[in-house]
């Protein structure tokens, strides 16, 4: 009897020993593994136009790893994720990442999400940009190239910043907005102008490279720890990326089809959205970068923006663009 019990006592032990190894393993793999074998890298998103590269990346064929795009509802909680490490990566404003870096979390620029492709778009009832005073005008952030953008179309036409109700609005909410008449216009990523504008509720009052020319938006930003622990698979990750951009930059029915998967808009918003984009050039230069910085700082959004070679790492990109 005495000899059954110490057998079924070493069967219980074995088992929660395979128990305790299974977990183990899973646990390994929701930190970057994924059962075949390739390193996982978690790349957050909103769904929007500016992230296409992202879109693309994710069906090219990859070697030594996989992306996994975590979609955000708001640039707020896209951003705790990124700053708690919950996600490797994110395709995010330039200026909440600025904003994050200021305040100790260490990230890198290794590549921008696209060139132009931002419009200011007002009700049908503005004919002039004067006609903004008094009114309510969104924006998704005050940390935004589209508050910039507000500010810079405010100031060429004489109109102070504190004379316009600029107000804060998640971008889908925004051409709801403006068609029930509750906003006289809005800026924010694409397709969300494009949608107004096909709709006919809005109109587009200018386009981003006729107020700052080379003005910067969305970056791709990487933890500096996974750079540092994964330097060779970043450099992938950049170099497909450059790929995916040149494939959008096709804007063909490929590219059209995967942005489809990702974005809930119809044929004509899309065409009209990606009209205005581009994806060839995903460089961030110096001087592009100290035009930010003195738009913020002359707007009293920071007094000491993180310095360029502190923020941007172009070295993957550089190599990318070198081997294609």
């Amino acid at each position: 009897m005495k000899r059954m019990k110490n057998q079924s006592l070493m069967a219980l032990l074995l088992v929660i020993s395979l128990l305790v190894l299974s977990a183990c393993g899973a646990g390994g793999e929701s930190h970057g593994s994924e059962g075949n074998g390739k390193k996982k890298i978690r790349i957050g998103y909103l769904p929007i136009t500016h992230a296409a590269p992202l879109y693309l990346e994710q069906g090219l064929e990859k070697e030594g790893y996989e992306i996994e795009l975590v979609k955000f509802g708001s640039w707020p909680d896209l951003m705790d994720a990124l700053n708690t490490g919950h996600i490797d990566g994110a395709s995010v404003l330039v200026q909440l990442a600025m904003r994050a870096k200021e305040q100790g979390i260490d990230l890198k620029t290794v590549a921008l999400g696209h060139k132009d492709g931002n419009v200011l778009v007002a009700g049908q009832d503005i004919e002039d940009v004067t006609d903004l005073r008094g009114q309510s005008y969104a924006i998704p952030s005050r940390f935004s190239s589209h508050n910039i953008l507000l500010y810079e179309m405010l100031k060429q036409a004489g109109v102070g910043y504190d004379e316009v109700n600029v107000i804060e609005l998640a971008p889908p909410e925004m051409p709801v907005a403006l068609a029930e008449g509750r906003i006289s216009g809005y800026v924010v990523a694409e397709p969300f102008g494009a949608s107004s504008v096909a709709a006919g509720h809005g109109k587009v009052l200018f386009q981003s490279d006729e107020l700052w020319p080379n003005s910067v938006c969305c970056v791709l930003v990487l933890r500096q720890e996974w750079i540092d622990s994964n330097p060779e698979l970043t450099q992938k990750v950049v170099q497909k990326y450059v790929e995916a951009g040149l494939l959008a930059e096709h804007k063909d029915d490929h590219a059209k089809a995967v942005l489809g998967n990702f974005l809930n808009v119809n044929e004509e918003v899309l065409d009209l959205s990606l009209g205005w984009i581009h994806y060839d050039d995903l460089v961030l230069d110096e001087e592009s970068y100290r035009k930010l910085s003195e738009y913020l700082v002359e707007m009293g959004l920071t007094e000491n923006p993180p310095a360029y070679e502190d923020f941007v790492d172009n070295t993957f990109i550089e190599r990318a663009l070198q081997s294609l």
